[in-house]
């Protein structure tokens, strides 16, 4: 009897999605727990295997979208196909290609004037432009960003940090640190500790506007914007205040991949109170970025870059960041959004008060 193959509910949220690939082909062979296709939603990618070997008969495209429950393919009862003892080629066969390859020929010199044109620049097989549909995800992260736009009053305030204390404390434990815990000590975990500080010193931006009440929140699930090739997602690390450096970096590893190989989960993508966003990493030294509704508040890490300083009455090169908050004005003061970004700097130039808490 012929299995149905039909879409999986992927969250209470989700209606459809867009049936992105097809790993197997039409009439083709499958064995139960085989890759059958990828389902790309508003937030999130799913791989869906066979439940049952036999010969697949598909019933919707590459493109297509798709609604929850529906059968886009069925699986018919078939054994797999004997596979052909591979034969060993004959000496003589191998030897026949050699005996019958044509001499090369030499060709005459060209002479100057002689030279032959160059050939024409192929032309490209599509016209000047392309167009084609955008997959639920952009269209989610357009509709999240416009909608930040018309729903906060958003402002941005700027400062910038001195990066020596913790690139030279990173330098000192690096390898002892990688060493125990399996994981390198980067910069990301210093600035989520740092913004765990700031929002417990400005309780005020762990805040959210629902409706006409104001909600505080007393939890730290701090998201951390990851770049892949489908687009921007903001995985959450949960409960950071009560989590080491060694803990928060394994978590921010294991998003990274997870992110790159579409298995991010949605409940991944929920509940964080604060946000931080690294155009650092692409070489961005400036920028505002966007708040992540409904929070109130989204740090901006940038670029690493030697500039001079005044320090003590003398110049010194440095190797300085600019950091930037994005906050929404309904709920989060001037004063307190400046308070809370000089609270991140201190703890970054100082990252003795991250690791003795004070």
């Amino acid at each position: 009897m012929s299995m149905e193959v039909k879409v999986p509910a992927v969250g209470e949220s989700i209606s459809s999605g867009i049936l992105s690939v097809w790993h197997k082909k039409d009439g083709e062979h499958v064995a139960s727990g085989d890759l059958l296709f990828t389902l790309e939603t508003d937030k999130v990618s799913t791989e869906v295997t066979a439940a049952e070997s036999g010969l697949l008969r598909l019933q919707a495209a590459e493109g297509d979208e798709v609604k929850i429950g529906q059968t886009v393919a069925v699986i018919e009862p078939a054994e797999a196909p004997a596979q052909a003892p591979e034969k060993a080629p004959s000496k003589a066969k191998k030897s026949e290609p050699a005996a019958k390859a044509p001499a090369k020929e030499i060709s005459p010199p060209v002479k100057p004037v002689e030279a032959t044109p160059p050939p024409a620049p192929a032309k490209p097989a599509e016209g000047r432009q392309t167009r084609k549909k955008l997959s639920p995800l952009r269209r989610k992260i357009a509709t999240q960003l416009v909608m930040a736009q018309h729903n906060a009053a958003i402002l941005t305030t700027f400062n910038e940090c001195d990066m020596t204390s913790v690139m030279q404390l990173r330098k000192e434990m690096q390898e002892e640190f990688t060493k125990k815990h399996s994981v390198k000590l980067g910069f990301m975990s210093f600035f989520i500790k740092a913004t765990v500080d700031a929002l417990k010193a400005v309780p005020s931006i762990n805040a959210r506007m629902d409706g006409e009440e104001l909600v505080v929140n007393h939890y730290f699930d701090i998201g951390v914007a990851v770049g892949t090739d489908r687009g921007l997602m903001v995985p959450v690390v949960r409960d950071c205040d009560a989590k080491s450096f060694a803990e928060i970096e394994s978590d921010l590893s294991n998003y990274a991949v997870r992110a790159r190989e579409g298995k991010v989960a949605i409940e991944d993508l929920q509940g964080g109170v604060f946000s931080i966003s690294n155009g650092g990493v692409y070489g961005s030294l400036l920028s505002t970025p966007i708040l992540n509704p409904p929070q109130s508040g989204i740090l901006g890490m940038h670029k690493i870059q030697e500039r001079p300083i005044a320090v003590d009455g003398k110049v010194l090169i440095r190797p300085m960041m600019y950091l930037a908050l994005s906050y929404d004005h309904r709920v989060v003061d001037g004063k307190e959004a400046v308070t809370f970004l000089i609270r991140v700097k201190d703890c970054i130039e100082n990252p003795a008060r991250l690791l003795l808490g004070t």
